[in-house]
């Protein structure tokens, strides 16, 4: 978040708005809408806004266009509020793509685990993109989808579990910036070698066990242009109002 927030505040530079940016220090969907609550209740003129949970903070979404805040979603979606449009990555298209390198590392054969989390859009769509192109290799089998609950601690014990359980998996899917680094550490202190890890993001602990040889690839976003476009079509939806609207 630190590379949206840097082109969030770029765009507020160019328009000489005021531009802040906010939200809990780990992944919280509770905190999340008691800070969305409390950003509303400042009255701003605008509000981007990632869910975490896109059912949690749905109500608090519509309750701010009934005030006549105009929210638009980033990263992550919440199509079934009252938001205005989403800007950022087609997550089906990136699962699919994901989908696609996996299989071709597998050789269309193999045992797959994923890591996500419950309740985020994109999340989910990255998911189905993935199984829409794994559908194509009927040698390639879903063994499991756990659910990290934004806790990359998780992730880590979950990954050791599996290993200690002897449980068959070829490879290891992180569907979010925080699990890929977690199963390469895991798969590094274990000794284990053989595994496929795809991570999401292009975290520094992610570049760098990419260039240990643990994380096979890695599907890159682009969040300086969600924070930087984001603001920009905000931007315009309210300094473009007519007068009286």
């Amino acid at each position: 978040w630190q590379e949206a927030g840097a082109g969030l505040v770029a765009a507020a530079k160019e328009l000489g708005v005021q531009a802040e940016l906010v939200g809990p220090q780990t992944y919280d969907p509770s905190a999340e809408r008691d800070e969305f609550r409390r950003i509303v209740g400042k009255k701003p003129a605008g509000i981007l806004v990632s869910p975490g949970n896109a059912e949690v903070l749905k109500p608090e979404i519509d309750a701010a266009m009934a005030a006549g805040i105009p929210v638009i979603t980033i990263d992550s979606d919440a199509p079934q509020s009252n938001r205005l449009f989403f800007v950022g990555t087609n997550n089906y298209q990136a699962g699919q793509m994901g989908g696609k390198h996996l299989a071709k590392l597998l050789s269309g054969k193999g045992s797959v685990v994923f890591f996500t989390i419950t309740g985020q859009t994109n999340l989910a769509e990255r998911l189905n993109g993935y199984q829409a192109a794994l559908a194509a290799f009927p040698g390639i089998k879903v063994a499991q989808v756990i659910d990290m609950k934004g806790d990359p601690r998780l992730a880590f014990d979950t990954v050791k579990s599996l290993l200690d359980k002897k449980t068959e998996v070829d490879a290891f899917v992180a569907l979010e910036a925080l699990a890929g680094s977690e199963i390469a550490e895991v798969l590094e202190r274990e000794k284990v070698t053989g595994k496929v890890i795809l991570a999401m993001d292009t975290a520094a602990t992610t570049l760098e066990w990419i260039s240990k040889g643990r994380i096979a690839a890695t599907i890159m976003q682009k969040p300086y242009t969600m924070g930087y476009y984001g603001l920009r079509a905000l931007a315009e939806i309210v300094l473009d109002k007519p007068a009286g609207s």
